[in-house]
């Protein structure tokens, strides 16, 4: 599914959050939405799955403005993990929380083939052991965990992913964006990651859009945009980018 954002802008009353903001996704790729904070990254997300409506410019999913889609139309094809949100939910268990991923494929009640994607998506992201456990008691990493396999049982063909990594330790952080990872890699769908670790984004993303006041600054793979000149504009910082044990890492000076 190739998603396509054609020059949206997005303003909160008079202060503008998104100018001119053009960029692609395509199946088989992780795109890091980068940028400081304010920059419009949760902003652009929430356009993208229809939350917020662009004030100007088109947002596409094959050549189909989601503007004219239905909400259960848009959920079949995009699947939105937000960030580590156990206190929205204090009651339903693991599994019931990946179940609802199913939610826009019902008509009625759920059925058998429902709990088995359902416990396939919990078997893919390794939380199986978690399927009777209450949601608001799982660590922050199991309930991140838990928020993929909910997009994953959705079967969307682009997922959209909130700071996927927040409030995770670093074995977390890899454990989430290899997942990820492999799902884009063996399902051949798309993933747009608001990512803040410019190394991990150095990392798993294929392609980044960098954010800056709002508009792009930079566009491009991952090596085209994070330039320790890019980097310097954006966040005021000043950066190396070298070759360790045999992959680039990006280090703050």
């Amino acid at each position: 599914m190739q998603l396509r954002i054609d020059s949206i802008v997005f303003s909160y009353g008079s202060t503008a959050v998104l100018q001119d903001v053009c960029l692609d996704a395509s199946p088989g790729d992780i795109l890091g939405i980068l940028g400081p904070n304010g920059s419009g990254k949760t902003t652009l997300l929430r356009c993208i799955n229809g939350i917020l409506a662009p004030k100007q410019g088109s947002i596409a999913i094959d050549g189909a403005d989601i503007g004219k889609m239905s909400r259960i139309e848009l959920t079949k094809r995009i699947g939105y993990v937000p960030q580590n949100s156990i206190n929205d939910m204090c009651t339903p268990t693991a599994f019931e929380v990946v179940l609802m991923g199913r939610r826009p494929h019902v008509v009625w009640e759920f059925g058998s083939k429902d709990r088995e994607i359902a416990w396939k998506a919990m078997e893919e992201m390794d939380i199986k052991h978690l399927s009777s456990q209450r949601f608001d008691r799982l660590s922050s990493g199991q309930a991140q965990r838990v928020l993929m396999a909910r997009a994953i049982a959705q079967e969307v063909k682009m997922l959209l992913l909130d700071e996927p990594t927040s409030n995770l330790d670093a074995r977390y952080q890899i454990e989430v964006m290899r997942a990820v990872q492999n799902q884009v890699r063996t399902k051949n769908i798309g993933a747009c990651a608001v990512v803040h670790d410019l190394d991990l984004a150095m990392r798993f993303c294929d392609k980044v859009v960098l954010l800056h006041e709002g508009k792009v600054l930079a566009a491009g793979t991952r090596k085209e945009v994070l330039t320790p000149e890019n980097i310097r504009v954006a966040y005021g910082v000043d950066s190396v980018v070298e070759n360790i044990y045999g992959r680039e890492r990006i280090l703050i000076m």
